[in-house]
């Protein structure tokens, strides 16, 4: 009878059994340090691999936009002559602070505003998480900006730093972070991204929950070649622009 047939009480007593021998536990104790070794290596490779491909797709994209960065600074100075980026305190890796940087898309005042909009949150869920159709704070050039997620692209320097990941949960705000429950804190356990899989699938119009089951999922089975799919369909997401506002 082979070990695989064995019930598994007699597999225990076998185990135990050549673990008496000096020469079974040195052979178990060389699979067991080989297996650790091939997981570190698989881990590590994993690890090289994603970060190599957010600091030549971070560069890539950084040089392609340029022009639309220069475009968009005079156009927002036209309109209001304020600020043209917007720095905002966010929740990473661990919960590690770091700014997250965007093209301003709303008014100077926005942060004032908000508290008087939160009663019409879009993500009426009991979640933390504003989003509302027709800001009254966005701006004319702001809406175009935020209907393509050019409000985006200074997060491709996040990415260059090691801030972010070109794929992963979006970064959290204190607000949101404050109020996670010990499933939602999950979230905080991959880099945040600048695409993931709720914003591909149909960004602000899927709810809070279904947007943290969403990163759950990516965080439970992320790898490079999840990513680049991920990316690649990020795009007809941001052409089409369904769920930005």
């Amino acid at each position: 009878m082979t070990d695989v047939a064995l019930p598994p009480e007699q597999k225990a007593i076998n185990y135990w059994t050549q673990a008496a021998n000096p020469s079974a536990v040195r052979r178990w104790k060389r699979s067991m340090m080989w297996r650790r070794t091939l997981w570190k290596v698989t881990v590590l490779s994993a690890a090289f691999l994603k970060r190599t491909l957010d600091v030549c797709g971070s560069i890539f994209a950084l040089v392609l936009f340029s022009p639309v960065l220069l475009l968009l600074a005079i156009l927002i100075k036209i309109e209001d002559r304020g600020p043209i980026f917007y720095k905002q305190q966010r929740y990473g890796l661990h919960g590690r602070t770091f700014y997250c940087w965007k093209i301003r898309s709303m008014v100077t005042n926005a942060d004032a505003l908000m508290k008087e909009l939160l009663k019409q949150n879009k993500h009426g869920d009991g979640s933390v998480s504003f989003k509302m159709k027709d800001d009254p704070r966005i701006t004319r050039t702001g809406k175009w900006i935020r209907k393509l997620s050019l409000d985006e692209v200074p997060q491709f320097w996040s990415v260059l730093i090691g801030d972010m990941s070109l794929v992963g949960p979006r970064p959290h705000v204190w607000a949101e972070v404050s109020s996670y429950n010990s499933f939602q804190l999950r979230r905080l356990t991959a880099k945040p991204g600048i695409t993931c899989l709720w914003q591909i699938g149909g960004r602000s119009d899927i709810p809070f929950e279904g947007q943290v089951r969403l990163d759950l999922k990516y965080i439970h089975s992320q790898s490079v070649w999840e990513d680049i799919k991920i990316l690649f369909l990020t795009i007809p997401a941001v052409v089409l622009g369904r769920g930005a506002y």
